[in-house]
C-alpha cells in the first residue's frame, strides 16, 4: 500500500459513472495504485454500493442515465460521510460552486490525467474531516492547538486577529476540502457577506503573510481560481 494512504486496508473506491471505459480506465489506474475498485452505472446503484461496501471513496460522474449526479451526492451525503470527487465535462465555475456547495470535495474536469486523479484521490483520503477530538493539528511549520486558540510557527506564536483565526480554524476544519468563497464568507462573517469575496481575499492575503513560509508561493492556503480555497495539513 502507498505510505501516503494511512488506513488498515486497501481503500475502497467506489466509480459512478455510466461510460464503461471510464470505468475500466479508472478501474486499471486505481488497482494499478493499490486501491480496491467497486463500480456502478447508475445512481441508484452507487447509492446502493455506498451502503453495502462502505467505500473509503467515491469518484461521481455527472451525467447519470437515472438522476442527476448532484441528486447522488446529496444522497450520498446523507448515507455517510465519506470523500466524493466529480468527475464531469462540466467545467463551469459555477457548476463546480454549486457540487462544492452541496458537499463534493473535489473535481477533475474530463478529459483528466491519471497522475493527476491518483494525486486527487490519495490527498482526499489523507485530509478526512477532522476527529472533534483531535485539538492539535500540524500544517507545515505550523502548530495550531484548537482548543487553547493559539497558533505557533517555528516555536513562535503568531499573533492573529480574531477573524484571522476564525478564518484558519475554518481551513484546518475542512483540510483538503475546496472551500467557496460563498461558504467561507458565511462562516465567518454571515450569510450578509455572502457575496463579498473581497473579504476572504484580503483577510486570506493577511493570514498568508502570517502562516505561509513564502506568501507569494503559497503552500497551506491553495487558490482554486474563480471559486475559493483548500487548505492543505500533514496527515
Amino acid at each position: 500500500m502507498s505510505e501516503n494512504v494511512t488506513v488498515d486496508h486497501p481503500p475502497v473506491v467506489l466509480i459512478i459513472d455510466d461510460e464503461p471505459q471510464i470505468r475500466r480506465l479508472l478501474e486499471i489506474t486505481l488497482e494499478g495504485n493499490e486501491f480496491r475498485v467497486v463500480q456502478a452505472a447508475t445512481g441508484e446503484e452507487g447509492l446502493l454500493h455506498a451502503g453495502m461496501d462502505r467505500p473509503d471513496l467515491v469518484i461521481l460522474d455527472l451525467g447519470l442515465p437515472d438522476m442527476e449526479g448532484l441528486e447522488v451526492l446529496r444522497k450520498l451525503r446523507q448515507i455517510r460521510s465519506v470523500p466524493v470527487i466529480i468527475l464531469s465535462v462540466r467545467s463551469s465555475e459555477q457548476d463546480i460552486i454549486t457540487l462544492l456547495e452541496n458537499g463534493a470535495d473535489d473535481y477533475l474536469v474530463k478529459p483528466f490525467r491519471t497522475g493527476e486523479l491518483i494525486a486527487r484521490v490519495r490527498a482526499a483520503l489523507r485530509h478526512r474531516p477532522l476527529d472533534p477530538s483531535q485539538q492539535i493539528v500540524h500544517a507545515g511549520s505550523l502548530e495550531i492547538d484548537l482548543d487553547a486558540r493559539t497558533v505557533n510557527r517555528k516555536g513562535e506564536i503568531v499573533k492573529l486577529t480574531a477573524t484571522e483565526y476564525s478564518l484558519l480554524a475554518l481551513f484546518v476544519k475542512h483540510a483538503g476540502r475546496v472551500l467557496t468563497h460563498k461558504f467561507i464568507l458565511e462562516q465567518v462573517w454571515g450569510p450578509a457577506f455572502s457575496e463579498e469575496t473581497q473579504y476572504s481575499r484580503v483577510y486570506v492575503a493577511q493570514l498568508r503573510k502570517k502562516i505561509e513560509e513564502d506568501p507569494s508561493r503559497p503552500s497551506l492556503i491553495i487558490t482554486e481560481s474563480g471559486i475559493g480555497y483548500r487548505f492543505m495539513v500533514e496527515s
